[in-house]
């Protein structure tokens, strides 16, 4: 079979592979669809472990059950999550499901990258989903980023009503701005250097969006009545991105640290202020299998028009430029490899 590895972002080579074998209580799944996420051209990230073969938002039809394997068969058409968690530790009988040291460590073989790829009996057993008829492959790609978007906000406790800041407008910017409408948010306000994100934010319902490098909290009081943000979200890995959002966020509010830096990168707090503010700064990461199904419903209902975030379907051999459009921000939200065209 066919296999994108991942050597660099400018470095992305279509290799052969032999197709893995599926043992007791494993599936095989030929990928459909699969998405380039932010994540896959973080180079400070991915380098440590390159070659390999990346991709982590996929959708396919089940090929072939090992033995065992009870409740599916071939011809599923199916969603599977990468990282699984164990339900049964400290950290996920807490809720705290993605420190949960089974999900860091559990993956599917090779990559969603990869024309087929073996599914680990523990991802069968809860990290497997059925799609709904009605879903296309291509929606079905959004299942995962939108999973975490739904984490994300809900550990932040967001409340309808309550105005929204989204610094960076890229797919999960956006999915952030679908979903914090969706609940029934107030204001909501987005940012981007981009003119063609900035557009997409207003298209996808944000109530205003500004260029992020302009003076924010002002910008924000202009437009909030006068206040600064409820919730403010970050969805860009730039150090301003952080440093600003501590400068948006309202008395009682919440900075939610949806986006990553580079390791080494120390955010300064303005701990007395927030002290007496009671602001709280929360980081979110990944999904459990609850975000993952509730983030299949609001797609199955059409709450959420995922599919026209879609801007780009490429066969697998054209996955260099895939990887060009999403590590250059340029004009792309969410680019989709379909490794069997």
């Amino acid at each position: 079979m066919r296999v994108a590895v991942y050597y660099r972002n400018r470095d992305v080579r279509i290799e052969e592979r032999p197709v893995p074998a599926v043992g007791p209580g494993e599936i095989l799944v030929k990928v459909l669809a699969s998405g380039i996420c932010g994540s896959d051209v973080m180079e400070w990230y991915r380098l440590r472990k390159a070659p390999l073969v990346l991709g982590h938002e996929i959708a396919g039809t089940i090929e072939e059950t090992g033995p065992g394997v009870t409740g599916w068969k071939r011809g599923d058409r199916v969603f599977v999550s990468h990282h699984i968690p164990c339900n049964t530790c400290r950290w996920c009988l807490r809720g705290f499901h993605t420190a949960c040291e089974t999900l860091h460590t559990t993956n599917y073989d090779p990559g969603g990258f990869a024309e087929y790829l073996r599914v680990p009996r523990l991802n069968v057993d809860r990290g497997v989903f059925l799609l709904p008829e009605e879903m296309s492959f291509a929606a079905a790609v959004m299942i995962e980023p939108l999973a975490c978007v739904i984490r994300g906000q809900r550990l932040a406790g967001l409340q309808p009503g309550q105005s929204v800041l989204v610094l960076g407008s890229g797919i999960s910017g956006i999915l952030h701005i679908m979903l914090a409408r969706a609940l029934g948010a107030g204001r909501i306000l987005a940012t981007d250097v981009h003119d063609y994100r900035c557009e997409a934010a207003l298209r996808f319902g944000a109530e205003a969006v500004m260029d992020a490098r302009e003076d924010l909290p002002d910008w924000v009081r202009r437009l909030n009545d006068g206040c600064l943000a409820d919730t403010v979200i970050v969805c860009a890995g730039a150090p301003s991105a952080f440093e600003q959002a501590l400068r948006c966020v309202d008395r009682g509010g919440v900075v939610l640290c949806f986006a990553t830096t580079d390791p080494d990168y120390l955010l300064p707090v303005p701990l007395n202020e927030f002290w007496r503010n009671e602001i709280r700064i929360l980081p979110s990461y990944g999904n459990s299998p609850l975000d993952a199904q509730v983030a299949i419903d609001l797609i199955r209902l059409g709450r959420l028009p995922v599919e026209e975030m879609i801007t780009h379907r490429l066969p697998l051999r054209d996955i260099q430029e895939g990887f060009r459009l999403v590590a250059e921000g340029g004009p792309s939200l969410k680019v989709v490899i379909e490794p069997h065209r």
